[in-house]
């Protein structure tokens, strides 16, 4: 009698938790926003959380399956989540209405990985008082200040180029690109001379490297967090600690506190996370009611500036380079400009000089429509909200995601979206287009803070490469390109293998 008690109770337990999934698939039905048919447990998310397809792909297959939809209704789990379109309702929600949804819906979980309490993620009410005490660390100003210590890792990037061209062998321009990044990220942000590119052991590349390569761990906590981020909270613990935690947590701690014992000045960002530490009233009210300025939190500041500056970056660079290496009449053009305008300044490279790249810009941003680091852009409302010129109402908490990468590649914006064609980035043709139709850097006031510095970083790069080499594509080069589904961010499978030659 006992076993049918226990066996009607579980089937009650599983026919409770069905209903509690399945009851939420009608929240876009009843405001007839159309959308695929989720499943139970995973919503419409099983083949990225079981890794068969990657987010690009998957994010593109909805976009084209609804043409003619301003916006698409998804889940993750039974979380409902808007998928938004149309340029004009985007503006409204990056810009018009920011207050509405300046939350980027990512939850903080700072007892279970206390670096996640960083810009990046942080709610409206830390977000604000704090972005605006970082913000002048990448005002222009500073960045030319700063251009010399790029420039510096530039020279070494520029010796450590001979000794791979000289090997003659196929060359990870994914990895090679990673450990320039990882210097400039070092010496701008840290004050540390990383040498990523002298030393193979380097402890700041293997943390780049435990940060976005995926493991076991990481990808069960990454879909953990994604599908269930309450439970998350509550059974986080149980999975291993990052070991990049602890690590980052001694290295920003140990500099400030050596700065302070030996009176060292340094105009970077630690010296920022300093200032905020010693005068935490600077930030308003933000200190005593809503957060306490530990190590953990002003770290976390700085593992956000290292591991999205050093990411981005080197990813920018190497897919730049694997566009170049199969377009060589526009690799060749951009190298002519390159030594105009080092002919023009006497052989040197000031940071005027890089604004006057013109073409480099054109191939730059090109490479971030192509391979936007961020495939889609989250918002999460901080009240109700109706869309304008609908009758559409979403209650507070409802996440937003603006889908940058499919929109960069739709062929009713990107004439033939699948080519690498600077001219795309022509005056003409961008005043022709909807500025919310490129969106590789976000928009509106919670935009990339670092979007001034990554286009420094990587111009810096990528001169010093093509200036004196050429790039070409060689046996091992992935053709075409495959996205990685464990990747959190857009990326390769297997890396980005080229030829490097002097000339």
């Amino acid at each position: 009698m006992a076993y049918i008690e226990i066996l009607c109770g579980i089937i009650v337990s599983l026919l409770a938790l069905y209903y509690y999934f399945v009851s939420a698939f009608n929240f876009w039905k009843i405001r007839g926003i159309p959308g695929p048919k989720p499943k139970f447990l995973f919503g419409n998310f099983m083949d990225i959380i079981l890794s068969r397809i990657s987010t690009p792909t998957f994010i593109k297959n909805i976009y084209d399956t609804y043409t003619n939809e301003p916006m698409v209704g998804l889940y993750v789990g039974r979380n409902p989540i808007l998928f938004l379109k149309d340029p004009e309702l985007i503006k409204d929600v990056l810009i018009r209405d920011f207050s509405k949804f300046a939350d980027r819906g990512f939850n903080v979980h700072e007892k279970v990985e206390p670096l996640s309490q960083h810009l990046f993620n942080l709610e409206p009410k830390r977000w604000r008082p704090l972005r605006s005490k970082l913000s002048p660390i990448f005002t222009s100003k500073k960045l030319k200040e700063m251009f010399n210590l790029i420039l510096e890792c530039g020279h070494h990037f520029e010796k450590y180029l001979d000794e791979l061209a000289a090997q003659r062998e196929p060359v990870d321009f994914r990895e090679v690109a990673a450990k320039y990044t990882t210097d400039v990220i070092g010496s701008c942000a840290f004050g540390i001379k990383m040498n990523a590119m002298s030393n193979e052991e380097s402890e700041f590349r293997e943390a780049g490297r435990k940060i976005f390569e995926p493991t076991w761990n990481s990808i069960i906590r990454l879909k953990f967090k994604m599908t269930m981020p309450t439970l998350y909270d509550l059974l986080g613990p149980l999975v291993p600690e990052r070991e990049v935690t602890p690590f980052f947590i001694k290295v920003v701690t140990d500099t400030m506190k050596y700065r302070k014992e030996n009176n060292v000045f340094r105009p970077d960002f630690i010296d920022t996370l300093m200032k905020l530490r010693d005068d935490p009233g600077s930030l308003g009210d933000i200190e005593t009611e809503f957060v306490e300025l530990t190590d953990a939190f002003l770290t976390a500041q700085a593992y956000v500036f290292f591991a999205a500056g050093f990411e981005t970056g080197a990813s920018t660079i190497s897919n730049t380079l694997y566009e170049l290496a199969q377009s060589q009449e526009i690799q060749d053009k951009l190298r002519q400009e390159i030594r105009e305008h080092y002919d023009k300044y006497k052989g040197e490279l000031i940071y005027e000089n890089i604004k006057e790249m013109e073409y480099l810009d054109k191939v730059f941003q090109e490479t971030l429509r192509k391979y936007p680091p961020g495939t889609l852009i989250p918002r999460r409302s901080v009240s109700d909200y109706t869309f304008k010129n609908t009758n559409v109402t979403i209650p507070k908490d409802t996440m937003i995601w603006i889908p940058a990468f499919p929109i960069h590649r739709d062929p009713n914006i990107y004439p033939n979206p699948d080519d690498f064609n600077p001219e795309n980035f022509t005056e003409d043709a961008i005043n022709n287009r909807h500025p919310m139709n490129y969106l590789a850097f976000s928009n509106g006031p919670r935009n990339c803070i670092g979007a001034r510095f990554a286009n420094y970083q990587v111009k810096v790069g990528l001169i010093m490469i093509l200036r004196n080499y050429k790039v070409e594509v060689c046996e091992k080069t992935m053709i075409p390109y495959q996205f990685d589904p464990n990747l959190f961010l857009l990326g390769p499978k297997g890396g980005i293998y080229l030829k490097i030659t002097k000339v």
